[in-house]
């Protein structure tokens, strides 16, 4: 069987993305207990209503209680969990012993998660977890596949394993850090991570305030913290071959674009590992990842300690080839004329890809563009604009627009 594909929902529009392009299981969160306080996220009505979507698309909800709680986070958890379970919430993930021991008591039949928080690196400490009711565990970002497949044989075998896969690396230890606590006051074990990591550095001598020394290479200094992104996607056949259960793609906080674009490749890549070598676009599929919004890719530590590879000195800003430009809504096979809600602005002429779940992109030129009401028009400079415009290749609800970013 291959490993379920995780993907993440800061919000219902990024939630329905990714159940659109091909993810198994969707993780998302409420407005407490979840790592992401910087995204939307969920009300409880919001929870009920995306728990549901799941469950009618064939699809598991994964609901994130994973902070490191202090005492008052704790209040009101008991009732948010008998929800939780009420909804049909179909696991939680959880990385503290206290709020596990919570979920077994409040709902004992609740899939328990263990959060990659929990920093899971060797098969003793998952066989103890196992004891513990825990289901699945999300291992430790820092391990290689060698130490991942000896857990897997070492440990029984209803346990499951899930491994991120693609996204942000955090240079602390599976996400351990108090940098951003100590530096602005935000808890990033409470989901409020500043990300001072990816701040620029320069190292200043006590007794010599205002002399700033370079720390490498020159006087603009250096992000001495930063993690490049990681990205396996070139690696699908040896996550199925050491038999993990999930793969997971990270970033909640990022745009629907980024959910459609990493999933579909990543489900892609993952189908194709059925099929004989030759007949792979692998290549194709990493160079899709590359055109989100995302830092300098690695393989994190799956082929052993990156040590420099992992780290990007020069700069922490993203690079950023693409920009979409529209969502197709409807489209009518007799005519050719798709709905589109405008994402960014795009002109009559201009160059554009089209994508959906399955399947290579194609290309055309933005023609035959009218509002919403019939009425021709030049371009769409407005915010979540409709717009008609005529599409020769069929197309459907949630195919994407986009366009090359001009240097």
């Amino acid at each position: 069987m291959l490993p379920k594909l995780l993907a993440p929902a800061g919000s219902m529009d990024k939630l329905i993305m990714a159940v659109e392009y091909g993810a198994d299981e969707i993780y998302f969160a409420g407005k407490s207990m979840g790592m992401r306080a910087g995204s939307k996220n969920f009300t409880d009505k919001d929870l009920e209503k995306a728990v549901e979507y799941c469950h009618n698309h064939g699809k598991n909800a994964n609901i994130t209680v994973n902070i490191t709680p202090h005492n008052d986070d704790l209040k009101g958890f008991e009732d948010y969990i008998k929800y939780l379970s009420k909804i049909g919430t179909d696991a939680l993930i959880v990385a503290d012993p206290g709020t596990i021991e919570i979920v077994k008591q409040t709902a004992p039949n609740m899939r328990i998660h263990l959060s990659t928080q929990a920093n899971t690196t060797n098969y003793h400490t998952a066989n103890f977890w196992y004891k513990q009711g825990v289901n699945r565990i999300v291992l430790a970002r820092e391990l290689t596949f060698t130490e991942i497949e000896e857990i897997i044989k070492k440990t029984p075998d209803d346990l499951e394993f899930e491994t991120f896969v693609h996204g942000a690396m955090c240079m602390s230890h599976s996400g351990r850090c108090l940098m951003s606590s100590f530096m602005t006051g935000r808890h990033s074990n409470k989901g409020d991570c500043a990300q001072p990591c990816r701040w620029k550095y320069h190292v200043v001598e006590e007794k010599r305030p205002g002399e700033y020394y370079p720390i490498v290479e020159d006087d603009e200094g250096t992000f001495i913290f930063n993690s490049k992104d990681m990205c396996l996607i070139e690696h699908m056949q040896k996550f199925v071959d050491i038999g993990v259960k999930a793969v997971k793609i990270e970033g909640r906080m990022k745009s629907e674009y980024y959910t459609a674009i990493t999933v579909r490749s990543y489900r892609n890549a993952l189908d194709e590992t059925l099929k004989p070598q030759a007949e792979r676009n692998t290549e194709y599929w990493k160079q899709e990842v590359e055109k989100t919004s995302h830092r300098d890719f690695s393989y994190g530590f799956y082929l052993g300690n990156p040590y420099k590879d992992g780290q990007l000195y020069t700069s922490s800003s993203y690079i950023r080839t693409y920009d979409v430009v529209g969502i197709i809504k409807d489209y009518d096979k007799e005519t050719g004329i798709a709905t589109v809600e405008q994402r960014n602005k795009f002109s009559e002429g201009d160059k554009l890809e089209c994508f959906g779940p399955k399947g290579k992109h194609f290309e055309l030129t933005a023609v035959d563009l009218t509002d919403d009401k019939g009425n021709k028009i030049e371009s769409a400079p407005h915010a979540q604009q409709i717009v008609k415009m005529k599409i020769p290749q069929e197309v459907a609800p949630y195919f994407i627009l986009r366009k090359k970013v001009e240097n």
